[in-house]
């Protein structure tokens, strides 16, 4: 146990190399001097609370493999310091940022066509807003998507990190190859990957499938994502586009340390690794057609789900403020004390998730604004914690720029309540005679999505 954290602890001390700041549109560049021993210990503090309180909610805590969790944390931090601090590495990851950027921008191009005006050819300010600009990167992605998975390019990416997963974690090859298909793929798509096992997994392998199905996200709303994290400014897209890219990388790893705490294996697995065959239809047009048809339905879902979480959120906000705030004096208690000025669910969530997002790392000054974006993933979902994230950036709320910046990592992947029952309605329907396990693992599997992301998010802060 002790060599992989010792081994982690000296990678630590490569966070003192000095780091280029990074030019952005809009804000400015990252101050960044080297690493304070402070952020680095601040770190290790919040790596240290999150094992304990993945420990104190195993199942069977005598069973944790703590050389496998300290293996998965190390095999985090290389990919960390690969991507966002050796040159090479780092100048390659912001090329596929670039290429990822312009592959999302071609949508544009669509959206103009269907909503531009018959009369003058142009689309009107009224129409650039997220339903026509973000939504659409959704279906254009999830088709893009299909084609690469018909052509059999996606699963050859999913096989190489899938086996760089089996040799140095020891996984089975399922749970490989579902924790690497999490990167690429959603919650619902991933397990296909995997479906000729799902029937003999064992209670870990299953928890590992669905804790990866909640730390990750799928590269549809991904792409959305960086849209209006990014705005209009190419340069913003990029640096969004590298943090969340890396995100969903590291989150495969993580996603096994958080289900290997909650969920040991105790069982006999399989150790073959072999992708499932099956098209995404007989051609490639019909593939492009399969995966629009997807990503229609994802981009209406998160539209109408928006739509009436908003709407929820004003009108309890409107009980809490209006209601109880007014009759109780409450309102100018949080006004005069807070940053928020009157009682509503962002102040609660933010209070009661403020000391969270300290021990992780935050700034002091920002950990009530992360601590109710975690609130709002959680409660809700992560779409609309992005949207206000979105706001709160764009309106100046944050003091530091490494909360912005660990924010889009805490808010990286699908782990809210409604994802249980997508979990479980879309697993099950593959092995409808597991569905009780998998309702019995599923508020777990958020816990562990959660705690994925969390980890992810330390580790990236360690850095800024």
């Amino acid at each position: 146990m002790r060599a992989p954290f010792a081994t982690i602890i000296g990678l630590a001390t490569l966070l003192f190399l000095p780091e280029n700041a990074i030019a952005q549109g809009g804000i400015e560049p990252l101050k960044s001097t080297g690493f304070s021993i402070e952020g680095v210990f601040r770190g290790l503090l919040g790596i240290a609370s999150l094992l304990a309180i993945g420990w104190a909610l195993s199942g069977k805590r005598k069973s944790i493999k703590w050389a496998l969790i300290f293996k998965g944390l190390l095999l985090q931090l290389i990919l960390a310091l690969l991507v966002l601090k050796v040159p090479a590495f780092a100048e390659a990851f912001k090329w596929i940022s670039r290429a990822f950027v312009k592959v999302i921008s071609f949508t544009d191009f669509g959206a103009d066509f269907l909503f531009s005006s018959f009369t003058d050819g142009k689309t009107h300010y009224s129409l650039l807003n997220f339903a026509f600009r973000i939504l659409p990167t959704i279906v254009f992605f999830s088709a893009l998507t299909a084609l690469l998975y018909y052509l059999n390019i996606l699963q050859k990416f999913v096989y190489g990190f899938a086996w760089i997963m089996r040799r140095t974690l020891k996984l089975s090859g399922a749970e490989s190859l579902a924790a690497a298909g999490n990167v690429f793929l959603g919650q619902t798509e991933s397990p296909l990957l995997v479906r000729p096992y799902l029937a003999g997994m064992t209670r870990s392998e299953l928890m590992c499938l669905m804790t990866g199905g909640m730390a990750t996200i799928a590269g549809g709303v991904l792409a959305s994502y960086i849209g209006f994290l990014g705005g209009d400014s190419p340069e913003q897209r990029i640096l969004f586009a590298q943090h969340l890219l890396t995100a969903s990388l590291m989150s495969a790893p993580a996603a096994v340390v958080a289900a290997k705490l909650l969920v040991p294996e105790t069982e006999q697995f399989r150790t073959d690794m072999e992708i499932d065959k099956s098209k995404y239809g007989s051609n490639a047009l019909e593939a492009i057609s399969n995966g629009t048809t997807d990503g229609l339905k994802l981009a209406v879902n998160v539209g109408a789900m928006l739509l009436v979480f908003t709407a929820f959120i004003f009108f309890a906000n409107y009980i809490l403020g209006d209601g109880i705030g007014k009759l109780t004096g409450l309102n100018g208690v949080i006004s005069e004390h807070t940053m928020y000025d009157k009682f509503t669910l962002e102040f609660i969530v933010g209070y009661a998730c403020a000391p969270l997002a300290w021990l992780l790392g935050v700034p002091a000054a920002d950990t009530v604004l992360v601590g109710q974006l975690l609130g709002e993933k959680t409660i809700l979902n992560e779409f609309y914690a992005y949207v206000s994230l979105g706001k709160l950036k764009a309106g100046g709320s944050f003091a530091t720029e490494k909360a912005i910046i660990m924010s889009t990592y805490i808010l990286c992947g699908f782990a809210n309540f409604a994802s249980i029952g997508i979990q479980i309605g879309g697993i099950g329907a593959l092995v409808p005679d597991r569905r009780g396990l998998l309702s019995k693992l599923g508020f777990k599997a958020l816990i562990g999505g959660t705690l994925a992301s969390l980890f992810t998010a330390v580790l990236v802060g360690m850095f800024i």
